[in-house]
């Protein structure tokens, strides 16, 4: 095999080219790589019958290409250039059929994280966004859609590559902060987790609602509070309030601008409602029609122009006149007004609230109960896969202490017992926050005792497993696991490292029965354990035994490190908490009553 180039009037597709067809293939997609660089890769040739001339084995898309560039380059006086070719020897069709799958096989597209590496790579060396669009023939959003990879954590490109992250999931991760990014990934990793994707990512990263900034019909420019994506095609707002009090202005702006215009009526369908156009029939401004601004509860508003019902239509064709739709009186004060009065009494209620910090408890309490539009409190799910973890979570002396408390504080803000949960339970889908005032209201009548009694358990039922911050508690409080665990079935199910289980023996039995069964399997070892912490089997009993990894403070049984509680006690004691004292009474804080 020779590379030559080759004038393209010498050339033609031959038929053992596996892409022969009378109709030219599509090309658009190198024609402007071609267009730019021209052909860089040689297509594979054999010489043809016909004196000088050749004939593609493979290349035919490329050879095309470079005709239409070739035309339009005559057109413009231009000479074409001719085709870099790797010229095969004589041989018969097979050779030239193989040859020709070989290389088309072998020509796939690459992924976009190695599209992005070379991009990253061209724009180092001084390529703009333009430049890539024109010479790689993609849009400048897909150029600008692939470099927004480079945001991503290499690990989230490295599961995008290969496979195991979807598009749309890709797309939403690129709004998240690295913080939430790398929570991603822990979620992604947890066996016992699930790693929300697709549209539950958004609603993961957004706080369960998001609105696009494209509903909007005010200005976003400069505004904060909004999230997007690093593609740059996808903008949310992070605060749902703060778009509805804007486009509601807005709304009213558009009403009062259709009634200057001469509309008799402009109707405003809230988001409980919806204009359904095979009730209502066209009908012009001169014969009563009216506007209606459908707004919905994704915040996007859809304005329908010169309607009336089916009825009035029916009265229309009759040659009768359409009365407007009863419409409650006009509202003394503008929205924009309103928007001015909330805001003051906000600022000065909140400057008084500070002399009043009973009420100020409650509140917080009621709010982390029942949430609100700022608020977003979740339940820890305590899931696992494990069945005999979950069983023996759930029979647990701890669980059951806590939901006798649980049952006690339901009762005395006057929920059902069956109540799963104290908080998140309640959470009002109304929008009015009716069940924050409820829980308000009820807080109010209540000692300060009773509120207190009521906090434990809201923090209980919120508090992350597996957490630092359960570190720092524990260490704070002087945690002593003893009379709330002992080992059973499922402890010692899960446990099977040999060289842990020795040293366990050691604890339990002392050290001389450990040295003893060293060299003794997982089974025995585990059976050593178990029957001295029961007593059974002539054993002497070993009594309040906890592993070191259940410990307050946790402690590990091998330099292999690996072990989560050990991990996240060392951020806990960086933070260097007070301890409590032998009366339960930190000596270093002050009381609540000194604090109020």
């Amino acid at each position: 095999m020779k590379l030559d180039f080759i004038d393209l009037g010498k050339l033609c597709v031959s038929k053992a080219n596996m892409r022969y067809a009378k109709k030219a293939p599509d090309v658009s997609d190198i024609l402007p790589t071609v267009r730019r660089r021209g052909v860089i890769v040689p297509i594979l040739v054999r010489a043809n019958c016909a004196p000088g001339a050749f004939e593609i084995v493979a290349g035919a898309r490329r050879f095309h290409a470079a005709a239409l560039v070739a035309q339009e380059r005559q057109a413009e006086g231009q000479e074409a250039e001719p085709m870099p070719c790797a010229i095969l020897e004589a041989g018969d069709d097979a050779d030239a059929i193989e040859a020709s799958l070989i290389e088309n096989s072998a020509r796939l597209d690459p992924d976009e994280v190695t599209r992005w590496e070379c991009f990253v790579r061209l724009v180092r060396e001084g390529r703009s966004v333009a430049d890539l669009s024109t010479t790689f023939g993609l849009p400048e959003v897909g150029v600008k859609r692939i470099l927004a990879l480079g945001n991503l954590l290499p690990r989230i490109r490295d599961l995008y590559r290969k496979d195991r992250i979807d598009g749309p999931t890709i797309r939403h991760l690129t709004m998240a902060s690295k913080r939430q990014q790398r929570e991603w990934l822990a979620l992604f990793d947890d066996p016992d987790s699930h790693a929300p994707c697709g549209y539950h990512l958004k609603a993961w990263l957004l706080g369960g609602q998001s609105i696009p900034v494209k509903h909007a019909l005010f200005d976003t420019e400069g505004m904060t509070g909004i999230i997007a994506d690093l593609f740059g095609e996808d903008r949310y707002f992070a605060e749902p309030q703060t778009f509805w009090t804007a486009q509601n202005e807005a709304i009213e702006t558009r009403r009062a601008a259709y009634l200057e215009a001469g509309w008799s009526e402009v109707v405003i369908v809230p988001p409980s409602d919806h204009f359904h156009p095979w009730e209502h029939e066209k009908a012009p401004k001169r014969k009563g029609g009216r506007v209606y601004i459908d707004v919905r509860g994704s915040g996007e508003v859809t304005v329908h122009e010169g309607y009336v019902t089916s009825k009035e239509a029916r009265r229309i064709e009759r040659g009768d006149t359409v009365t407007a739709i009863e419409k409650p009186n006009r509202p003394e004060i503008t929205g924009t007004m309103q928007g001015y009065i909330d805001l003051h009494r906000h600022a000065a209620l909140r400057a008084a609230l500070i002399d009043h910090t009973g009420v100020a408890l409650r509140l917080m309490v009621a709010h982390a109960i029942a949430g609100s539009s700022l608020w977003s409190v979740r339940i820890e799910p305590q899931t696992t896969r494990h069945d005999a973890i979950r069983e023996s979570v759930e029979n647990s002396k701890g669980e059951a202490d806590f939901d006798a408390a649980r049952r006690r504080i339901l009762a005395l803000l006057g929920f059902s017992s069956e109540e799963p949960t104290v908080s998140g339970g309640t959470a009002d889908t109304s929008g009015q926050g009716s069940n924050l005032l409820a829980v308000f209201a009820r807080l109010l009548t209540l000692t300060d005792e009773h509120v207190l009694s009521i906090i434990p358990v809201v923090m209980g039922e919120t508090l992350a497993s597996g957490s630092a911050i359960i570190e720092a508690v524990g260490r704070h409080i002087g945690m002593d696991m003893a009379p709330y665990w002992q080992a059973d079935d499922a402890f010692f199910e899960v446990i099977r490292d040999r060289e842990v289980l020795t040293v366990m023996v050691g604890e339990v039995a002392g050290d001389v029965v450990a040295k003893a069964n060293a060299g003794e399997k997982a089974k025995v070892l585990k059976s050593i354990i178990r029957n001295h912490l029961e007593g059974a089997e002539g054993r002497e009993k070993r009594d309040g035994w906890v592993p070191r990894w259940m410990a307050f403070p946790p402690s590990a049984y091998t330099t292999r490190g690996g072990v989560g509680t050990v991990d996240q006690a060392i951020r806990a004691a960086a933070s260097v908490l007070p301890v409590e004292d032998e009366s339960g009474e930190d000596d270093q804080a002050p009381s609540l009553e000194a604090a109020a």
